[in-house]
């Protein structure tokens, strides 16, 4: 037939394929979060559905709690969230039901919380969802139950496969935000900086702008780690000796938009 669109190869005949919402920390605001996205969904654009990874029945007995009219609408597969997701919020059923206390978070709710992010994480590589986004999840419980990663950042790059730099952008219109270091104490931030660090994560951070956020010329300013970016090494040498070499290294491969190092307390 002529004049029929392709549709995506996983996408259901209502929608493209939906984002994958994790659970995040149960004793957190992750639930409220998923809840009011559903009820906000008409600021979504068009097309745009999801279904979140969580206990079909934490989630009932939260939105009763919070008095919000939010009917959870459980799912077999990813599939079938944007044909479903007018009537309420599609829910992909955890394994085994999540008890926790609002406020108290527990590592017996560890095995959940991570069964939620991988099984996302699975579904996204599959192509059955769009993406993932995660709830904010509390990591010093997880830790008690044995886990291994620094971070949430660190682990979806481990889920990714192969041999990766995890780098966390925030991002807000206009403006991007890319810390060189996470997830270490800043004490230990001087040592970690190294003018390889800075260079492969320059790189990965131009090359996300230009082909994940349409931005042709993409404009990266770099900040220094001291007060007024050590001003000419009377107040460290970091900037000088290893900032400005990475950044002079990002320049010379034709990234003529990279600048810095600017003092951070001016920058913003």
């Amino acid at each position: 037939m002529t004049g029929v669109p392709k549709v995506p190869a996983h996408a259901s005949p209502a929608g493209p394929p939906p984002l994958a919402l994790t659970m995040g920390e149960p004793a957190g605001i992750g639930g409220e979060l998923s809840l009011a996205a559903w009820l906000r969904r008409a600021e979504l654009p068009p097309g745009v559905s999801f279904a979140v990874l969580d206990d079909p029945g934490r989630l009932r007995r939260l939105a009763a709690s919070l008095g919000w009219a939010v009917p959870i609408v459980e799912i077999p597969r990813p599939e079938h969230a944007p044909a479903r997701f007018s009537e309420g919020l599609p829910v992909l059923a955890l394994r085994t039901p999540v008890d926790a206390e609002p406020g108290r978070p527990s590592p017996a709710t560890a095995a959940a919380v991570l069964e939620s992010i991988d099984r996302a994480v699975a579904l996204a590589r599959a192509g059955t969802c769009a993406a993932v986004v995660t709830n904010p999840i509390q990591k010093k419980a997880l830790y008690e139950a044995g886990f291994q990663h620094p971070g949430h950042t660190e682990y979806l790059a481990d889920l990714a496969g192969g041999d990766v730099t995890p780098v966390m952008m925030l991002a807000i219109e206009g403006l991007r935000v890319v810390p060189a270091t996470v997830h270490i104490p800043l004490a230990d931030v001087p040592a970690a900086l190294t003018v390889d660090r800075l260079v492969t994560v320059g790189r990965i951070v131009l090359t996300s702008l230009v082909h994940d956020f349409g931005c042709p010329m993409p404009r990266l300013a770099v900040a220094g780690l001291n007060p007024h970016a050590g001003e000419a090494g009377s107040m460290g040498q970091e900037d000088r000796e290893v900032i400005v070499p990475a950044i002079a290294a990002l320049q010379g491969e034709r990234h003529s938009q990279v600048s810095g190092p600017y003092p951070a307390d001016t920058l913003f």
